[in-house]
């Protein structure tokens, strides 16, 4: 057993801060929250807090860890006056140049630099066209190498290969899902990342595609992961193509349920959004994203019922994301305080618990020991009533001293339990040469 002792306990959801607590943590979950409790458990091993804020950890919930050796990147991407040009020119010229080495280092990459920003859980979105089968478990090898919790899934579309492309996809969201059942039963791997069936967008997949989708779904009770109405172009694909809206669209397969999450989603419609929330499906709101690509701003995030953050690639920060999606917000001319974008940015604690049949994102007994550990001092009143204003104005990713996944340290004292530097070092490498891939296609 490991006691975390003299923390300063802090939850967002319901939003309280507590000094002087100790923290018991048995295996993988939390055994108790509470006062001196080392004279209870005197066989426990003791790590003193100091103070220090001890929190659930933050969840990224839509994320690409394929864009991981992006950065900075000099290939040749011709001018991008549009959204869809932007996706023609640098990203579907990137994941189609990946293979097995550049997604398992552009995985782990984005893991280790997820946990050094405070994040214990990543949702990731993956294309790699070139490289289909077997690509998931590779960014399985990653999750688990730096010891983040997450889920992820292949994004099936028919952009470069048609029905071909679209089936190769399925069966690979299949397959992992499948993995991860036969890795759960035989318990030798622990149990930290979780499957989605994946798509890119509903302008790149058919019906035929949603019809095959649908029986993923069925066959191995997994929900969807899959970008929507992004960009107005979406919409009117689907207008023009089936007569129908976006939702509605991926509804008519049966596609929307608890396990649905839906990115960006700008352009939905009330009546797709109705559907969602009656389905208690999931909207994840990225702020940066969006502004980067110039699509746009969701007016409707109030109507939604279930909003959660992530990143689209832009890292794993949700403490700055959380910053943005407030600071746009605000700037769009709406009517959210800093106390909305927490419990946002909390939700993702709930889609955890929906996967992996766990309890997630409460300082309490029987919840998942994931836990994010800060260094932060204020110049005033630290109380449950002005928490989310400290994090919007105050807390930053620099601010981070340790985190633990599944009870276990993965970051402790700003420091990893590995050397990083050869992977780092490696990763350079890679990414040059994925980068002079990317300019030897068409």
């Amino acid at each position: 057993m490991l006691l975390l002792k003299n923390a300063t306990a802090v939850q967002f959801e319901p939003a309280f801060i507590k000094e002087g607590v100790d923290i018991a943590i048995d295996g993988s979950t939390i055994k108790e929250v509470g006062a001196n409790l080392s004279m209870k458990y005197p066989d426990a091993i003791v790590k003193e807090m100091h103070g220090k804020l001890v929190m659930p950890g933050l969840v990224c919930s839509h994320n690409h860890f394929y864009s991981g050796l992006a950065r900075g990147v000099m290939a040749d991407i011709k001018p991008s006056p549009d959204f869809i040009s932007i996706l023609k020119n640098l990203w579907w010229r990137m994941d189609r140049a990946l293979d097995e080495e550049a997604v398992y280092y552009s995985g782990l990459i984005c893991s280790l630099e997820a946990i050094k920003s405070g994040c214990t859980s990543v949702i990731d979105h993956h294309a790699s066209p070139n490289y289909i089968g077997g690509s998931l478990s590779t960014l399985r090898k990653g999750f688990i190498k730096a010891g983040l919790r997450g889920m992820t899934c292949f994004e099936t579309t028919d952009r470069n290969g048609g029905m071909k492309e679209m089936m190769a996809g399925v069966e690979e969201n299949i397959a992992f899902a499948q993995l991860i059942d036969r890795a759960k039963e035989e318990g030798t791997e622990p149990y930290l990342v979780e499957a989605h069936i994946g798509a890119h967008a509903p302008f790149t997949v058919t019906n035929d595609g949603l019809a095959m989708m649908a029986e993923a779904v069925q066959a191995t009770g997994r929900g969807i992961h899959v970008h929507v109405a992004e960009d107005r172009y979406d919409v009117t694909h689907s207008h023009h193509h089936y007569g129908q809206d976006i939702v509605e669209r991926l509804d008519s397969f049966g596609l929307i349920n608890e396990k649905t999450l839906l990115a960006h989603g700008l352009f939905l419609s009330d009546r797709d959004i109705d559907i969602l929330n009656a389905k208690d499906g999931f909207l994840v709101h990225n702020a940066r994203s969006n502004m980067n690509n110039n699509v746009g701003y969701n007016n409707k995030l109030t109507r939604f019922k279930n909003v959660a953050l992530g990143t689209d690639g832009i890292g794993a920060d949700m403490l700055e994301e959380l910053k943005f999606s407030f600071f746009k917000h605000r700037d769009a001319g709406g009517p959210l305080w800093p106390d909305s974008f927490m419990k946002n940015l909390w939700n993702g604690n709930e889609i955890l618990a929906r996967n992996f049949g766990a309890k997630f994102g409460r300082l309490e007994a029987g919840n998942k020991a994931d836990l994010t550990i800060l260094d932060y001092t204020s110049p005033t009143p630290f109380v449950a009533d002005n928490l989310a204003g400290h994090v919007a104005f105050g807390m930053n990713a620099g601010n981070v001293n340790s985190v633990m996944v599944e009870g276990r340290f993965v970051y402790e004292d700003r420091a990893f339990p590995f050397d990083i530097a050869p992977i780092y070092a490696e990763a350079s490498k890679v990414a040059e040469r994925l980068w002079k891939t990317m300019d030897q296609l068409d």
